[in-house]
């Protein structure tokens, strides 16, 4: 099981599609397919079981998740794209997360911080990290040179369309108009 937090959250994107109570594997297995046909280069997917928290992990409170990660770019690693769909009464709830995990190194050194003799020596590093991340926040949140950054935004731009053409494909299927859909995400990139 793994754990997806809110604050590692950098963009995302949702719709409620109405009557579509129970047709969620059709959204993953769909969006999965699209992607494949798009042969977009080192993109790994995979299917898993998410939870907000360990604490609500183990009492069971766990949804499912396309989850799609560029393994090609070793910058790009940390950005991983959670795709969901649930049901939400008779309808079907489809999202889509953009999250940039901390390094191991970041996490460890956050860690080492709760050591008392060790924070006095790591305080200045920590210090040092929380000053690059408020200018990096300031220029939007990514800390990639212009390469990796247009990686990114063509890696998450065609999984938000190939998720859309199969929420579109789900909205033809129960006689809807796809034309409605808000397209743009909410965040960062604002992908639409």
């Amino acid at each position: 099981m793994a754990i997806l937090r809110r604050e590692e959250v950098i963009d995302s994107w949702s719709v409620l599609i109405e009557g579509a109570q129970g047709r969620a594997e059709e959204i993953f297995a769909n969006t999965d397919s699209f992607i494949a046909e798009t042969k977009a280069p080192n993109l790994k997917r995979e299917r898993k079981k998410l939870s907000p928290q360990i604490l609500r992990g183990l009492f069971g409170v766990k949804r499912d998740f396309l989850v799609i990660t560029e393994v090609g770019n070793r910058r790009l690693r940390p950005y991983q794209i959670f795709i969901g769909a649930r049901d939400y009464g008779n309808n079907l709830d489809v999202s889509w997360y953009l999250t940039c995990r901390p390094r191991l190194l970041h996490r460890l050194l956050a860690l080492l911080l709760f050591i008392p003799i060790l924070n006095f020596f790591l305080l200045p590093f920590a210090l040092m990290g929380y000053v690059t991340s408020m200018v990096r926040e300031r220029r939007g949140g990514l800390d990639l040179d212009l390469f990796d950054e247009q990686d990114l935004r063509a890696y998450v731009t065609n999984v938000h369309h190939c998720l859309l053409k199969a929420v579109e494909r789900l909205l033809l299927d129960l006689h809807q108009d796809p034309s409605k859909i808000d397209r743009r995400s909410r965040g960062f990139l604002g992908i639409s």
